[in-house]
């Protein structure tokens, strides 16, 4: 994909890699402390024709007023890169897709080249199979996403979202990742875990809508963990107090660390613990240990590494990263097996972090009924899609229609059964 010039102010590139742009340039548009950016896409909706329940509600306006996203920062898509856990044979090609003008950097799109379908967490191996039994090639496809990180953030990264131009530059950004397409002959581009005001947008522009669930802690302002508890039914409060306790009941030692506290021992022995729970569970591992020294060194203030220890020995940990408004859980792994230690390290411990901080959301990853229980909301999550043939993209949004209906269902049916007391 050669530098475009367009009919416009504009110009388009792409980047093998994203150390071939300066860090501060691509951060100007990746978290540009401006939360206008959410409101210039915003459509004007009719209120009376969309619901949605006060967990959404609340989901979604912190997502609104997010100020910063770890995940789209130069530090962290470089260290994928660099660490080797993205590009060469990974299946993971970065195609990071930029917009430029005599200003300079105006907006990028995080986007990888796919030559399959694995660490998205928004499942088209369907879609890829049948159009593949039809005679299509599915892959290469187009990833405008984070990888390996089903966390929902701003994938229209803006430099100057407020700006009277700001309509354009994102239009112009859309085209490029549809040339990029062609270019490449990628059967469709995916972004995934959107915004929801990016969401809306990109469907009132013709691609195709997609919904998903999760389970997020949203912070009402608690005091510390305590009032939280206090807002529990009496069964869910005495079934969190007592897995805490038996958590711990063998000797086992819990500390959260963040920043300098975080040393090379602990990385060893959390990429110990990731590698052995990555094996048993999905076959390969995709972060090497190189990923979490350079994420270590360079955004260890925005990281929480929550350890266990027993008789001296590490024994389990999660790692999360810290954003202005959430934290988000990431990956776990133990080598000893405990009653109720996930629960302590992944959820109760994110829930007393943010708690803590003042974060209004815990955002705990992709699937598991079981944070219901504990205090995690079912809230829905975006993706959008454009796909090349006509046919396809025909089929799929057939497909999503009824997908959307059974989402909504299925998170109605969860909110029914959330833990908290009922007024």
């Amino acid at each position: 994909f050669k530098e475009t010039r367009m009919p416009s102010p504009f110009k388009l590139r792409v980047l093998r890699a994203i150390s071939d742009i300066d860090a501060a340039q691509w951060d100007a548009c990746a978290n540009p402390q401006n939360d206008s950016a959410i409101k210039v896409l915003r459509p004007i909706l009719d209120s009376n024709a969309q619901r949605h329940d006060s967990v959404s509600q609340s989901d979604e306006s912190g997502h609104e007023g997010e100020r910063f996203n770890p995940f789209t920062t130069h530090a962290f898509l470089h260290a994928l890169e660099a660490s080797g856990s993205v590009g060469g044979r990974t299946g993971w090609t970065p195609a990071h897709v930029l917009v430029e003008d005599a200003q300079g950097l105006r907006a990028a799109a995080p986007a990888y080249l796919k030559s399959h379908s694995m660490g998205e967490y928004v499942f088209d191996h369907a879609w890829a199979e049948a159009y593949q039994r039809a005679g299509g090639n599915y892959y290469p496809k187009l990833q405008v996403a984070v990888p390996f990180t089903p966390a929902t953030g701003r994938r229209l990264l803006l430099a100057q979202p407020g700006a009277v131009d700001a309509g354009a530059v994102r239009a112009h950004l859309l085209a490029g990742l549809r040339a990029l397409r062609v270019q490449t002959k990628a059967s469709s581009i995916h972004i995934t875990f959107p915004l929801r005001a990016e969401w809306q947008a990109l469907g009132a522009a013709g691609w195709l809508q997609r919904t998903g669930q999760q389970f997020h802690f949203i912070n009402k302002a608690y005091a510390d963990f305590e009032a939280f508890l206090a807002d529990l039914a009496s069964r869910k409060r005495k079934m969190i107090r007592r897995e805490r306790r038996e958590a711990l009941a063998p000797g086992i030692e819990i500390f959260a660390l963040t920043g300098a506290a975080i040393h090379s021992e602990h990385w060893d022995a959390f990429f110990n613990f990731y590698i052995d729970t990555g094996n048993r569970k999905w076959g390969r591992p995709y972060l090497t240990r190189d990923f979490f020294t350079r994420v270590g060194a360079t955004m260890a203030d925005h990281i929480l590494l929550v350890m266990a220890r027993r008789n001296g020995r590490w024994i389990a940990g999660a790692i999360n990263f810290i954003g202005a408004d959430a934290l988000y859980g990431r990956n776990w792994g133990a080598i000893e097996e405990h009653p109720f230690l996930h629960f302590e390290i992944c959820y109760y411990q994110a829930i007393q972090f943010a708690i803590a901080r003042g974060l209004g959301r815990v955002e705990a990853g992709a699937q598991g009924e079981h944070k219901l229980a504990r205090g995690y909301l079912p809230v829905t999550t975006y993706s959008a899609h454009d796909i090349a043939d006509p046919h396809l993209a025909r089929a799929i949004a057939d497909y999503l229609d009824h997908e959307r209906v059974h989402v909504e269902t299925e998170i109605e049916l969860y909110a029914e059964h959330a833990p908290f007391r009922r007024a």
